[in-house]
């Protein structure tokens, strides 16, 4: 998670309650998402958590790179699959064109709203042209702290449409009520984008 230290604390501190609470089933909507890969694409998590949806995208048999910007998820999300994830702040992710698709459920809401341009390019970059990138948020207003002290930036649909940067095909976009961390309602906005393949054709011809 990048920039705010006040949330980069929470997770440190409070992992295994975290981890405890958390949901222990996948994210609704990863099967239709792994459903648009081929099989055995190369995925990219970015906010693995506990590794609870890591654990099924291993299952169904894609290739994971499962991260989080918590050395104590990461320490949780490694015992539980029986194989390394890694540490990776969201504004260390330098990869070019090396993943199929990048899985980013309830992450990127922490990035600090003038810092997540950079972060959706950086993705892109990380995908194959054609790529896809599914990033969940909790919509509202205006940025902010939760109760428990960590930052959200709370986008509503159009505040983050306009956030991504040229080169990405909108795929999906939804909202639904569901919940959060310590059971508090959530009102969730769920983003699909697809990096834009390049266009080719012939040259034009010189005169």
């Amino acid at each position: 998670m990048a920039g705010d230290p006040r949330t980069r604390l929470f997770y440190e501190t409070q992992a295994a309650r975290y981890a405890a609470e958390g949901s222990a089933r996948p994210h609704p909507a990863l099967a239709g998402f792994l459903a648009r890969l081929a099989p055995g694409a190369h995925i990219l998590e970015l906010g693995c958590g506990a590794g609870t949806d890591a654990a099924a995208i291993l299952a169904a048999g894609f290739g994971l790179d499962p991260t989080d910007g918590s050395a104590a998820l990461v320490r949780i999300a490694s015992e539980r699959l029986g194989r390394p994830a890694r540490l990776l702040q969201f504004d260390a992710l330098e990869a070019n064109a090396a993943y199929d698709a990048v899985w980013a459920n309830a992450s990127l809401l922490h990035v600090p709203r003038p810092e997540l341009s950079d972060i959706l390019a950086r993705i892109r970059r990380a995908l194959r042209p054609g790529g896809l990138m599914f990033a969940s948020f909790k919509t509202g207003d205006a940025e902010g702290a939760d109760a428990l002290g960590r930052y959200f930036n709370q986008p509503d649909p159009a505040w983050l449409l306009a956030a991504c940067v040229p080169g990405w095909e909108l795929v999906a976009l939804t909202l639904r009520r569901g919940g959060g961390f310590g059971g508090v309602p959530t009102q969730w906005l769920a983003l699909t984008l697809r990096r834009r393949q390049p266009v080719t054709g012939p040259r034009p011809e010189r005169r």
